[in-house]
């Protein structure tokens, strides 16, 4: 995980006013509706968008800067972001102009190595990104220098978001076999991946396969190949036990397709060192939830990837260590985050497991006009739990 976030820093975007982060190999988000996971999530998005040159595309479709400053262009008129990873780093500052649009005050990439910390400046004053640019520039640092590195670094971070199961989704329909070098973000090029997998890492691909069998028992294996006259497009078949029929992935239950992409996801053999999954569990079953989780400690606890989730599951949670939990709350009009301690849960963790105290309110990350419990035995004013 030697490009995985070191430290990372977020101002003024959307609910977030300041947040100063260190994330770990294993971070689970939890919160009420509305109090900033998704923000989080998806500044990861527009980092992406950004180092991609397409920042005044992606701001547009928010709806102009205003939108996405913090309590509005009265309040807030810049947007901070800055990441920290391996010996490297990237910092940049987004000022609103009068024609609501965000350009850069600043750009600047880091290194820090044997002979102290260096900050390289990438200019001020334009609308996209220059990373990208310097990072291929001619001369001595084309691909071995700084820009170089940090680029690579923050485009292999991923965001992976599989809500679109639909029956016009890209997951289920005809796509190009080449485009297969790795998994999109919405696993649109799913079949061809894995018919990649298949030829190139038979073994990986067996993992994935033997999963998903545990997860949908009546599933037996993938078909790939290409499309039978048109050995450009591949589209995702499968075959049920037995049965010698050919399934199309129309015949697909959305939440059996969800945890394919998730499987696939977290058991690919070169997985990204930063994974982000925006509320994974929509239409799993309990012990497909089950399997999920332990393919998340898997990735995160033997420093696979580091991995950052966004639930809304109680059922999911119960299967993390308190200090894997970040608190996300909506204290006077910011998002606040906070890990939790297991020093501060013993009482209540000898009773319930974490999803119970988070129904029952003791963790926080719920709405606030709720009566706190107390744990059996315990007196008036002892403590409830990190977050309250």
């Amino acid at each position: 995980m030697s490009d995985a976030i070191k430290n990372l820093t977020i101002e003024g975007f959307k609910s977030i006013r300041k947040l100063d982060f260190e994330p770990r190999s294993l971070n689970v988000l939890i919160g009420a509706n509305g109090a900033g996971k998704s923000n989080f999530v998806n500044f990861f998005r527009l980092l992406r968008e950004l180092i991609e040159q397409r920042l005044q595309l992606a701001i547009k479709k928010e709806g102009g800067a205003d939108t996405c400053l913090y309590m509005g262009p009265k309040v807030t008129q810049r947007i901070v972001g800055k990441f920290y990873f391996g010996q490297n780093g990237y910092e940049f500052e987004l000022v609103r102009t009068t024609d609501n649009r965000l350009v850069f005050a600043q750009e600047v990439t880091l290194f820090s190595g044997a002979y102290g910390h260096h900050r390289y400046p990438l200019g001020s004053g334009h609308d996209e990104a220059k990373l990208k640019d310097w990072k291929d520039y001619p001369g001595i640092t084309a691909k071995q220098g700084v820009e170089f590195h940090v680029f690579k670094a923050i485009s292999s971070w991923v965001v992976y978001h599989f809500h679109d199961t639909s029956t016009t989704a890209d997951v289920r329909g005809q796509r190009p076999i080449n485009d297969n070098e790795f998994l999109r973000a919405d696993a649109g090029n799913l079949a061809a991946f894995l018919f990649r997998l298949q030829q190139t890492n038979p073994v990986g691909y067996q993992k994935i396969r033997d999963v998903v069998r545990l997860a949908a028992p009546f599933f037996d294996d993938f078909r790939l190949r290409p499309i039978p006259g048109n050995e450009e497009l591949i589209q995702l078949e499968w075959l049920q036990k037995d049965s010698d029929n050919l399934f199309r992935p129309s015949q697909l239950s959305d939440g059996t397709l969800r945890f394919i992409c998730l499987a696939t996801a977290l058991l690919q053999p070169l997985l990204p060192s930063t994974v982000l999954f925006d509320e994974p569990e929509l239409g799993l079953h309990p012990y497909a939830l089950s399997l999920l989780a332990g393919l998340f400690q898997q990735a995160g606890k033997q420093h696979i990837s580091q991995v950052i989730v966004s639930t809304q599951s109680a059922l999911l949670l119960n299967y993390f260590a308190p200090e894997d939990v970040v608190v996300v709350e909506r204290t006077e009009g910011q998002s606040t985050f906070h890990r939790l301690e297991r020093t501060n849960l013993s009482e209540w963790l000898n009773e319930y497991a974490l999803g119970e105290l988070w129904q029952k309110n003791v963790l926080g990350g719920r709405p606030r006009n709720e009566e706190l419990p107390q744990p059996s035995g315990a007196t008036t004013g002892s403590s409830g739990g990190d977050g309250r």
